[in-house]
């Protein structure tokens, strides 16, 4: 029996609904399900939605589908299986439900349940189920649709031949002494999982396999040359225990060519300088500077290459080893950083910042380079090492900024592991004490000093989040055109509000609006689009009598723009912020700037899109998808000026010349999807970089016009685009620079792979 729910919600008030307010329906493909005998809610904090079940459901393979309304785009459901031990002990299965779609999961029973139950597990009162089926499948059904989504989604299997997988999967479960159902089943709920919450980062850290003392002992028996590292390590106000624990980091180093120069005036912490002599006369390698002074600690140093720590945090024991098996792979690099977390009281690790490799703009916004960072000795000498004007000492940001300024993209390395725990308890301190030390109240004086050198009229300002910044760059002195090209056909009611709204609320004063009709019949579209270019001389209309195709019609608007600037941009986009043109023109206008994105949101409010990550679903999804708008996203990326590696065509500008030089849009591999993407790939292929703005904002009725692929013939042809963006781009499909190895590539919510 396929059971449906229709119309009732999730709400604080006991409920109980009874199988005459139930809808059945038999499924003859399914075998048959004994009768419910009621439906009720619990009234506790999970707000939970639970089903005595009896005699439910027969063991096997089931498919649960779930459509539900709810005042956020997207919220996570998990439903509780008793099979006879309670639902504490019992199957839990998460599914990520989104709005206005049915959202589906297989599970298998293993025997008789009592009970299901299901509990709304995020935020937000209130939700109205609008369709709920649960469907006995044939194991070989079954089994053919979890290896098809895992070959569809999962990093591991994507573009594997379904027959290879099963065979691996066999091979694996046979290998490690477990079911092949139980296997194959853990990797088909990781594409359902979201791992954003602390209790999921301590269970990740629990499957990280770090390479054993002996391991890392032969890698660097192996490698030709060991670099002596050198760490400065300042002590002012720090508690003895916190400073312990530090030095004890460092001693539990398994790459053991370092030196440590620990600086802390005796009178002022004589705690700490006593603890300073007790591990100096343990180790050789740790040797004593009198007082804080940096720049005499640095004179000192003997090692190839520097780093600071500070006194209340502690090193990962592979952190140095990282180091010089990166170097080994980087032998130009002048700057290596790696990943980093925080660390409580209790010793929990918490909060990891997973970082992107080199990202300028995001640098002049954040100081997200943070720690630990590793600078080429020589590099520090040129710059004058740590003796600056008045005495001053740079901060970790202006350090940064002055070292990246004299290295290229290729010497700048990323280390993709966790190398550094923050104290909590410490930056908790500081902050009371209105300090910070990775920014600091010059912030902007620094980001400003900085940009200006490179170009004197561009603005600092402080930006949204705390510790931010924000730059304006300078328009020309002769503003360009901007052409906006925006395809269509028929569908009055979104073209006109789109383009009327461009035309009002678009502060730029140098415009063009080009209209692409598409075979548009509709009487009123017609009237309007003449209506509106009689209006305003701004707009012209432009027929492309030929079946759509979105790379083509853009390439032929572009032929006949008049505009140094052009802008694609959908028939749903509708914008909010009268400058968000004016902030896109000053990224495009700067040289080393390819494709600009904007900031899109859903009717609701809630991300639609924040630039795109490469590999998400095997090709491409867009970052922060459904997030609230006011959120500050993964690590403040929502509210701060980033490089990307692609933004969405929806809204897009760049240079004509910069169009022009990678041959426009794809039009014959790429006719409707990923012909965005590509282009964007295209442009940073030539040496230009993306970048996205959350300055310019507007709404976006995704897809309004262009509709779903609901036919075999749509499908067959995202197949084919999806297939030849893979052939075209794997790699860097699966390792996008801008992004994280260690974050998912199933979900758009930056949570852990």
């Amino acid at each position: 029996m396929v059971l449906r729910w229709l119309g009732y919600g999730f709400e604080k008030t006991p409920l109980v609904w009874r199988t005459s307010r139930l809808q059945r329906e038999r499924v003859t493909s399914a075998g048959t399900t004994p009768a419910v005998d009621e439906v009720g809610l619990v009234d506790d904090a999970e707000l939970t939605h639970w089903v005595p079940a009896g005699r439910l459901m027969l063991p096997g393979w089931h498919m649960l589908e779930l459509a539900v309304t709810h005042e956020r785009a997207s919220l996570m459901v998990c439903m509780s299986l008793d099979t006879g031990s309670g639902f504490v002990d019992g199957l839990r299965i998460q599914l990520p439900v989104r709005q206005g779609r049915v959202a589906k999961r297989l599970f298998f029973v293993p025997k008789r349940l009592r009970a299901i139950r299901f509990d709304k597990i995020e935020g937000g009162a209130g939700l109205t189920v609008t369709h709920l089926r649960i469907a006995w499948l044939t194991p070989w059904f079954a089994q053919d649709r979890l290896v098809r989504r895992l070959v569809s989604v999962h990093h591991l299997w994507r573009d594997r031949a379904h027959g290879e997988v099963r065979a691996a999967l066999k091979r694996e479960a046979r290998e490690q002494g477990v079911k092949w159902r139980s296997l194959a089943l853990a990797h088909y709920e990781a594409t359902f999982e979201r791992r954003s919450g602390q209790r999921n980062y301590t269970k990740w850290l629990e499957t990280r396999r770090e390479l054993s003392p002996d391991h890392v002992a032969k890698v660097i028996g192996m490698l030709p040359r060991h670099p002596k590292i050198s760490l400065l390590l300042s002590v002012e106000s720090v508690g003895v225990e916190w400073l312990r624990g530090c030095l004890d980091s460092v001693l539990g180093q398994l790459y053991g060519d370092w030196e440590l120069f620990g600086l802390a005036d005796a009178a002022r912490a004589p705690d700490a300088w006593g603890l300073l002599q007790a591990y100096a006369a343990r180790d050789a390698r740790i040797r004593l500077v009198a007082g804080a002074a940096l720049c005499e600690a640095f004179d000192r140093v003997s090692g190839e290459f520097v780093t600071l720590i500070g006194a209340d945090d502690a090193l990962s024991p592979h952190a140095l080893f990282h180091v010089i098996e990166a170097l080994h792979r980087h032998p130009d690099a002048g700057l290596l950083y790696g990943d980093e977390d925080r660390i409580d009281g209790r010793g929990v690790r918490r909060d990891p910042h997973f970082k992107p490799q080199w990202n300028p703009d995001l640098l002049l916004a954040q100081n997200y380079i943070g720690r630990l960072a590793v600078f080429r000795t020589e590099l520090l000498r040129v710059l004058g090492g740590f003796d600056v004007e008045a005495g001053q000492v740079w901060t970790e940001h202006e350090l940064a900024l002055r070292v990246t300024s004299r290295l290229s993209a290729a010497q700048i390395v990323h280390i993709p592991f966790v190398m550094y725990h923050r104290r909590i308890e410490a930056e908790q301190a500081a902050a009371k004490q209105g300090e910070d030390r990775q920014t600091s109240p010059g912030q902007l004086t620094v980001v400003g000093a900085h940009v200006r050198a490179q170009v004197p009229e561009a603005e600092v300002m402080t930006g949204t989040l705390p510790h931010t910044c924000r730059v304006r760059w300078p328009l020309p002195r002769r503003l360009p055109l901007v052409s906006l090209l925006i395809p269509t056909r028929d569908r009055v009611e979104i073209l006109k509000p789109c383009v009327d709204v461009i035309l009002e609320r678009s502060g730029y004063p140098k415009l063009e609006v080009l209209i692409l009709d598409n075979q548009s019949v509709c009487a009123e579209t017609l009237a309007y689009m003449r209506e509106v270019s009689a209006r305003d001389e701004r707009v012209r209309v432009l027929r492309w009598d030929r079946p759509f195709n979105y790379a083509a019609i853009n390439n032929f608007g572009a032929l006949y723009a008049k505009g140094e600037i052009l802008g694609l941009v959908n028939n749903d986009i509708e914008p909010i912020n009268a400058d968000w043109l004016d902030e896109m023109v000053r990224h495009a206008c700067r040289p080393e700037i390819g494709c600009v994105g904007a900031k899109l949101y859903y009717p609701n409010d809630t991300i639609q899109h924040a630039g795109v990550i490469l590999g998400i679903g095997g090709v491409a999804g867009h970052a922060h998808k459904h997030f609230n708008r006011k959120s500050p996203g993964y690590c403040g990326r929502l509210q701060v000026t980033h490089n990307v590696s692609a933004v969405t065509g929806a809204c897009m500008l760049l240079r004509r010349s910069v169009f022009e030089e990678v041959g426009g849009l794809n039009e014959k591999s790429l006719a409707v999807t990923y012909n965005d993407v590509d282009l964007c790939l295209k442009v940073r292929q030539a040496g230009y970089r993306n970048v996205w703005t959350p300055y310019a904002e507007l709404y976006h009725h995704e897809s309004m016009s262009r509709g779903t692929a609901d036919t075999s013939a749509k499908r067959g042809r995202a197949k084919a685009e999806a297939a030849y963006m893979r052939r075209t781009w794997g790699r860097l499909l699966d390792h996008d620079p801008a992004y994280n190895p260690n974050l998912t590539l199933v979900h758009e919510d930056f949570s852990l792979r």
